[in-house]
């Protein structure tokens, strides 16, 4: 009975840290959300959605939750998202689209758009510090970047050469193969497989991507007429994606950390 009541009491500690972790996310969903329901003044939505944003940034940087580092990791995930965005969007790709207008776009795409990448760095920054996260046998740096740069190519070039993630996914599994991630809830360390927290990281984005699609964030092709759930399949490229922002973070909290000054 003693181990169930402190198995459920770390899992309890886990939820509340996992929930501490995605506060820049949970906050952009909520306003997502909010949206829809609250009066604007004619502001178009997605330009509420960038200030809200950006708001919500500094609140965090002013409350001491993310620090100057951290916040340009966030910026530089916003950018990648937003680079990806053109191409995706452009109307010879269509890959999905925005339905409403805004005043504050590049081309086809609204800026609020570059923070749902952000998000996810966001979450991987908190998660690092909350749950004390630490490497053990992380592979060479210097070709996690080559692979990272393998991958985010390839969302750009499977529209005219085979797709390359079914040989990209297996060599996540082998390069990351020897490497455990080791984090604390509550009192005890424990580890699990770097690459099994890619996947369920993944899949848990691929739930507020359903989520973001019914409320109108963007939308599919096939979700123009009548919104449906989001493919299954969607969850690999969240996968690949998830790896380019964990080797970003890795590098501001491992890597950097041999070369450790006071943060901002």
């Amino acid at each position: 009975m003693q181990r169930i009541k402190s198995f459920a009491s770390e899992l309890a500690v886990f939820g509340i840290k996992e929930a501490r972790s995605a506060i820049f996310a949970g906050s952009f969903f909520a306003l997502l959300f909010l949206s829809n329901h609250i009066p604007l003044g004619g502001l178009p939505r997605y330009d509420f959605l960038f200030i809200a944003a950006i708001a919500i940034q500094v609140v965090l940087y002013l409350a001491k939750l993310e620090t100057k580092d951290e916040i340009k990791t966030i910026f530089l995930f916003h950018v990648i998202g937003l680079v990806l965005e053109l191409y995706k969007t452009h109307p010879s790709i269509g890959s999905w689209s925005y339905p409403e207008d805004a005043f504050l776009k590049i081309g086809t795409v609204p800026l609020y758009s570059g923070f749902m990448y952000a998000a996810i760095g966001s979450y991987i920054a908190q998660a690092w510090k909350i749950f004390r996260l630490e490497l053990v046998s992380p592979p060479s740096y210097a070709w996690s970047v080559v692979l990272c740069a393998t991958i985010y190519a390839n969302f750009f070039t499977n529209h005219f050469l085979p797709d390359a993630r079914l040989l990209l996914i297996p060599a996540v599994f082998i390069f990351f193969g020897k490497t455990d991630v080791r984090f604390t809830a509550k009192d005890k360390e424990r580890s699990m497989p770097l690459s099994l927290s890619f996947i369920l990281i993944a899949f848990f984005i691929w739930i507020a991507e359903n989520v973001s699609t019914f409320y109108g964030a963007w939308q599919y092709p096939d979700q123009i007429h009548a919104w449906s759930a989001v493919s299954a399949q969607k969850i690999t490229s969240w996968f690949l994606m998830v790896i380019i922002s964990f080797i970003i973070v890795a590098y501001l909290k491992h890597f950097k950390a041999a070369h450790k000054r006071p943060e901002a």
